[in-house]
């Protein structure tokens, strides 16, 4: 019988969580030291709001145009070919983004910025099925996990940076170094093959034809929507429902950042000991019970608990979702980019609608929306996980 020591003579399959979970990390670390570099541009470029507001749309633009490709550049040119290109280029343009004088080369940079993102999301995610699948257990959750912890190291890192009067180029090009260390250290254990699939077995349109992936590809929407929802309103929530003052209100979403983390660390453990129904419906009927919470109890504090209880309910979700969509009867190098163009649309468009919906109710009432379908989401896990 063969045994694999893992802390001495780690098996291929286990380097290779390993290298995924690093270009999680990395792509947290992207995403969100950009957060933080945002009042500078616009205070750089000497920009008004609507201005900024086109720029930031470049981000999403790059993302969606680019994700359709995913499915065949994958088939071309393999896993890690793509994943270091866009890791790398995701670097570059980090770098980038304060060294730009005009805003039309800035909106250029962030065109590539959101293309090296939504490529690199696809992808990671893609390599992320495969190496779950030969493992034989969940890691999914646990690979999201890394992407939550990038996310609070790259805000926190460029703030801190900032805050020690590092100028900020420099702390931009600081952490865009330390993400392609990263991103270099992790590639000799990227998934090097290539897909077996034909590229002309499908697309990534085509994939939708498949019932489960529509299913899936609907669900991922709503659940991004309400991401969206506590990223861009849940300060609004508090401040405006609950009387926070502004300068408290955002740490409603401090805790729902905190929760998903940690319940991302768990989430395999959870996931394999019972299963992707049970976890599907307990993380929606979770969050269900948080954002009721939200709605209905005219406390801060109480609120305040509740948004972390959402956190917690949806932090294993998206990775349940994407895992079930990479094992459907589609080669998930096409299923992943239907199933994340849904949810960026998701939550792209979420917040927008949200905004129109409020004004003509209010946020009590778009909240207790989100009550409505994440009970319903609870209610057809059967469906989705079949």
């Amino acid at each position: 019988m063969t045994r694999h020591f893992s802390g001495i003579f780690p098996s291929e399959n286990l380097r290779q969580q390993r290298s995924t979970r690093a270009i999680f990390l990395v792509a947290g670390l992207g995403v969100s030291a950009w957060a933080p570099l945002i009042p500078l541009v616009k205070r750089g470029l000497q920009l008004d709001d609507g201005e900024l507001g086109l720029l930031l749309f470049c981000v999403a633009a790059g993302s969606m145009l680019a994700m359709p490709f995913n499915g065949r550049l994958i088939h071309r040119v393999g896993y890690r070919a793509l994943i270091l290109c866009c890791a790398l280029l995701l670097c570059v343009c980090l770098s980038l983004l304060l060294s730009v004088t005009s805003p039309a080369a800035m909106g250029g940079v962030l065109l590539l910025f959101g293309a090296a993102n939504g490529l690199l999301d696809v992808s990671m995610n893609s390599q992320a099925v495969v190496v779950e699948r030969e493992a034989g257990q969940a890691r999914m959750a646990g690979f999201h996990s890394f992407f939550s912890l990038g996310c609070i190291a790259g805000a926190g890192s460029i703030s801190l940076l900032l805050w020690a009067n590092m100028p900020p180029r420099y702390a931009s090009v600081l952490v865009a170094f330390a993400m392609a260390v990263i991103v270099l250290a992790a590639s000799g254990h990227l998934l090097a093959k290539r897909p077996q699939h034909s590229g002309a077995a499908g697309g990534t349109c085509q994939a939708l034809a498949h019932p489960g992936m529509r299913l899936i590809a609907i669900v991922c929407f709503f659940i991004f929507m309400i991401e969206g929802a506590m990223l861009d309103w849940s300060a609004v929530f508090l401040h405006s429902e609950r009387r926070v003052a502004t300068q408290q209100a955002g740490f409603g979403f401090t805790l729902y950042s905190v929760a998903i983390a940690l319940a991302r660390l768990y989430g395999d453990r959870l996931i394999n000991r019972y299963g992707h129904l049970r976890m599907l419906i307990a993380s929606a009927i979770s969050a269900a019970a948080g954002l009721l919470v939200v709605v209905s109890v005219d406390s801060a504090a109480v609120s305040l608990a509740g948004f972390a209880l959402v956190g917690a309910g949806l932090a294993n979700i998206v990775p349940i979702l994407f895992s079930i969509a990479g094992n459907q009867p589609v080669p998930s190098h096409f299923a992943l980019p239907a199933v994340t163009l849904f949810g960026y649309a998701g939550l792209l468009s979420g917040p927008a609608l949200i905004g129109v919906f409020a004004q003509h109710t209010s946020l009590v009432t778009v909240f207790s929306a989100g009550v409505a379908i994440l009970i319903a989401i609870s209610l057809l896990a059967r469906a989705i996980t079949r």
